[in-house]
């Protein structure tokens, strides 16, 4: 089976129960058994790990239904660790972890920890992470799962408005509630699509 990413306004919703499997494979975390994976116009197949891993940092953001936040680092610092890795220079640094914590909303808690936030604030900061590199696509794996359905519904909108400013998301989700969020729903069963839809009047 084929799967192309376009770098234009495309966002697509997946339902497990091989969601998650595909989003490790979209995100060179995982290799397809079979078939080919073509991502920007360019095939990942046979890429070496170290371009694989310049890819994620570069190309790929990820957005974890558990967080994944550093404890001991501060709001800052976990949104930062992506560009340090990437060997971004201080200042730019600085500039990037601004603007994508304001996108956000949670520029005004750079010095807190993940400890002292809230669920759907920890989420924001994870989304923020994930941004900051601008990356060309977003994988988001069960991004409202530990949250509750306000925090749930706050921050599928700031996915919607990321995605109307240009990101192309790629999410997986358990919740039938958030389908009407997508352009296209992908139903996948035993690692085979069995229903694609598209959903009608979305705003892009």
């Amino acid at each position: 089976m084929d799967y192309f990413v376009w770098k234009q306004l495309l966002k697509n919703l997946v339902l497990p129960p091989t969601g998650p499997l595909l989003l490790a494979i979209l995100g060179l975390l995982d290799s397809p058994s079979g078939g080919s994976y073509t991502l920007n116009g360019k095939s990942v197949q046979g890429l070496k790990l170290s371009e694989r891993a310049r890819i994620r940092n570069r190309e790929i953001g990820f957005i974890f239904q558990a967080f994944n936040l550093i404890g001991d680092l501060t709001v800052y610092e976990n949104v930062e660790l992506p560009l340090t890795y990437r060997g971004t220079s201080s200042a730019e640094r600085k500039q990037k972890v601004e603007h994508a914590l304001q996108r956000v909303g949670m520029a005004h808690r750079v010095r807190h920890f993940p400890s002292q936030l809230s669920g759907g604030q920890q989420q924001r900061v994870a989304v923020a992470r994930a941004l900051v590199g601008d990356p060309l696509i977003l994988m988001a794996d069960e991004p409202t799962g530990n949250l509750d359905s306000k925090n749930g519904e706050a921050v599928m909108e700031l996915l919607r408005d990321l995605h109307r400013n240009g990101a192309t998301i790629c999410m997986v989700t358990h919740d039938e509630r958030y389908s009407h969020f997508a352009e296209r729903t992908i139903r996948l069963f035993d690692g085979r699509i069995v229903e694609e839809t598209k959903e009608a009047g979305v705003a892009v």
